[in-house]
C-alpha cells in the first residue's frame, strides 16, 4: 500500500493539498499515525468531510472485511498529525458510536457515495473517526 500511495502524498504535497486522478475532486487529508504493534511512523491519504470544525475520517478499506491498519493505529495511539492543504494539524482521534456514527457516515456517504458501496461490500461495521484538534 506504501507504493500506491507515495506518489498521491507526492502529489499532495506540491499541489497544496490538490491531487487529481481517481481522487480529484475529492478533499484529502494526510493522517500521520504511529504503529500499534509496530511503532512505525505511516501516512496515509484518506478522504475527509467535516462536522463543524471537526475532521470526520471512515476507515471502510474500499469494504474489506477487515479495517485498515491505520485504524488500529488511531486506536493504540489516538494523538495524531494530520494535513490538510498546506497545514499541519495535531488531532486526536475519537472513534463514534451509536447514532453519531451512523450521521456521521450518512453525511460522509452524501459527499461520497462510494462509501455506501463499501458498506454494502461487507459486513462489519465500519469505524468512523472525529479528529479534534488539539
Amino acid at each position: 500500500m506504501a507504493d500506491f500511495n507515495a506518489p498521491i502524498i507526492e502529489e499532495f504535497r506540491a499541489n497544496g493539498g490538490k491531487v487529481g486522478g481517481m481522487f480529484g475532486g475529492m478533499d484529502l487529508l494526510l493522517l500521520t499515525t504511529t504503529g500499534g504493534k509496530t511503532g512505525k511512523v505511516s501516512t496515509t491519504p484518506v478522504a475527509f468531510t467535516k462536522d463543524g470544525d471537526k475532521f470526520v475520517v471512515v476507515a471502510s478499506k474500499g469494504g474489506a472485511p477487515n479495517n485498515p491498519d491505520w485504524y488500529h493505529n488511531l486506536v493504540a495511539h489516538p494523538e495524531v498529525t494530520i494535513e490538510v492543504g498546506t497545514d499541519k494539524v495535531p488531532v486526536r482521534a475519537i472513534e463514534t458510536k451509536g447514532e453519531e456514527r451512523e450521521r456521521l457516515f450518512n453525511q460522509h456517504a452524501d459527499r461520497y457515495p462510494g462509501f455506501n458501496d463499501y458498506k454494502a461490500k461487507t459486513t462489519r461495521t465500519i469505524p468512523v473517526f472525529v479528529l479534534e484538534r488539539m
